[in-house]
């Protein structure tokens, strides 16, 4: 029967389906690679100013209190980005699974693999969410030397200094 898929050919059509799961698992290691790296120099930083904070007086003490809030939620929103990061990889990976289980079994999983791909994205999508959440808390909290002034502000500046 010249239409009739072998259970290699099944197989071999399984593995080429994978293909596509397994970029999207390799760029969602990245980003957990990423996300850990941030979530490290949150931590490194908290642990400077929590030493800084017992030896700070008065106004600058307020001032790493502040800064802890930050590095606080920061961690917080990093450390859900990561979780959703890891949910996305294992429903890839689980996606992968029922691909190859279908295609083992003969059997019509589809809708399953539809749904968690549907799944996968869904969660990736909110860990980028809240990845450019974190980062725009972490942007707003630095100094304001390192933001531009708007151009009147640095015309003045500029006048004041000369």
């Amino acid at each position: 029967m010249p239409g009739a898929e072998t259970p290699l050919q099944g197989i071999t059509h399984a593995i080429q389906l994978a293909i596509a799961p397994v970029f999207l698992l390799a760029a969602v290691g990245a980003i957990i690679n990423a996300l850990m790296g941030r979530l490290a120099r949150a931590v490194d930083r908290r642990r400077v100013v929590e030493d800084l904070v017992e030896k700070a007086e008065d106004e600058r003490r307020e001032k790493f209190l502040d800064e802890l809030k930050v590095l606080s939620r920061r961690t917080v929103l990093t450390l859900w980005a990561i979780g959703l990061a890891v949910l996305c990889a294992l429903l890839v990976c689980l996606l992968i699974f029922v691909a190859f289980l279908g295609a083992f079994l003969v059997v019509d999983l589809s809708r399953t693999v539809a749904i968690l791909f549907i799944a996968a994205v869904a969660s990736l999508t909110v860990c980028m969410l809240i990845f450019m959440r974190e980062v725009i808390v972490a942007a707003t909290s630095a100094h304001q030397s390192v933001w531009l002034r708007p151009r009147r502000a640095r015309r003045k500046a500029t006048a004041e200094a000369k």
